[in-house]
């Protein structure tokens, strides 16, 4: 603003134009209107085609005096300006003028890049990109205080008033690549953090994580409780269940709290490790802890239900449980479950 005002001490008849200028974008301002319609107005005050470029996305909007987007390659500038926020610079805002610039145009794009810069924090950057590291640990981390998680969140393009859900992601795949399916057309960053990847999003779709991508969900509460429910959520994947939500754990996430040598020496589980070096029946107990039937454990395994019932015969030996009664399948799904935890 000071700098602006300095300007305006040198414009002597332009002083009255200039003051209307900002007048004119204090107002789009309180209006909170978005990119487009920032271009539009600026396009018709300037008589001229004028344009906003945002660099994390990638976006360009150019429009005619009529109000019109341009389509067609743009004329050379005739007067440029940077968007900024937070001392870096997100973006350009430019004029494309026939002839010399217009006195009052600098004035214009100055209060055009203050306006553009308000709206990309409010609404931030729609396109799914790879973000540093550094400001998802500072968004996701419990150390964090209140402003500098609303800061990093703010850099990576998350406005204050939206929801944000971090997903815990194991995937062979590169992690843009998922985060551009979890969430193609709104908020969405990606970084690796240790041997997990993190995913922020606005929204989430289980449905639309692709094959062979392990994920635990976090609930929108705050980042970093939701961080720490997802890495929990992971936990409890199996290529069965590959994506889970924690809030569809329920009882099952107080398992996760267990000492993993209390979990070691607990018989049950230390049972399950012996089932587990034969793979074989391994796969029929999880099967049958899935679907609670013989039948239909078997229907999922491919075999024939007496194979499946010889099977679960010897695996209930080994356990000390009868799998029929209610209380011993229930038994074998902890401590399968207990045991998919272990070392994990």
């Amino acid at each position: 603003m000071e700098a602006l005002a300095v300007r305006l001490s040198h414009l002597d008849s332009q002083a009255e134009g200039a003051i209307r200028v900002v007048m004119f974008y204090d107002t789009l301002m309180r209006r909170r209107v978005d990119l487009p319609a920032l271009a539009r107005a600026s396009a018709c005050l300037a008589e001229c085609v004028a344009g906003i470029r945002l660099h994390g996305t990638g976006r360009t909007i150019r429009v005619s005096p009529d109000g019109r987007e341009k389509s067609a390659p743009p004329s050379p500038p005739s007067t440029t300006m940077p968007i900024t926020l937070d001392e870096e610079e997100i973006g350009t805002v430019w004029l494309e003028r026939p002839g010399p610039p217009n006195p009052l145009d600098e004035a214009l794009l100055d209060r055009l890049a203050i306006a553009a810069a308000a709206v990309a924090e409010r609404y931030g950057p729609a396109r799914t990109t790879m973000a540093d590291p550094a400001l998802v640990e500072l968004a996701i981390s419990t150390d964090s205080d209140e402003a500098a998680r609303a800061r990093a969140l703010r850099l990576l393009g998350f406005a204050a008033d939206l929801p944000v859900h971090v997903v815990a992601v194991r995937s062979r795949l590169p992690l843009d690549r998922v985060g551009g399916l979890l969430c193609p057309a709104r908020p969405v960053k990606a970084a690796p953090l240790a041997d997990v990847g993190v995913i922020l999003a606005t929204t989430v779709d289980r449905t639309r994580f692709p094959a062979g991508v392990r994920a635990g969900i976090g609930s929108a509460e705050s980042p970093d409780r939701s961080w720490r429910e997802a890495r929990t959520a992971l936990r409890f994947t199996t290529p069965r269940r590959p994506v889970l939500h924690h809030d569809d754990l329920g009882a099952l996430a107080l398992l996760a709290q267990v000492p993993q040598d209390t979990a070691r020496d607990n018989t049950d589980v230390a049972a399950i490790a012996r089932i587990a070096g034969n793979p074989e029946d391994l796969a029929t107990l999880d099967a049958y802890c899935a679907t609670g039937s013989l039948r239909r454990a078997a229907d999922l395994l491919h075999l024939h239900h007496s194979s499946v019932a010889r099977r679960l015969e010897q695996i209930a030996k080994t356990l000390g449980t009868d799998l029929t009664e209610p209380t011993g399948l229930m038994r074998a799904q902890l401590a399968l479950t207990a045991w998919r935890l272990l070392d994990d």
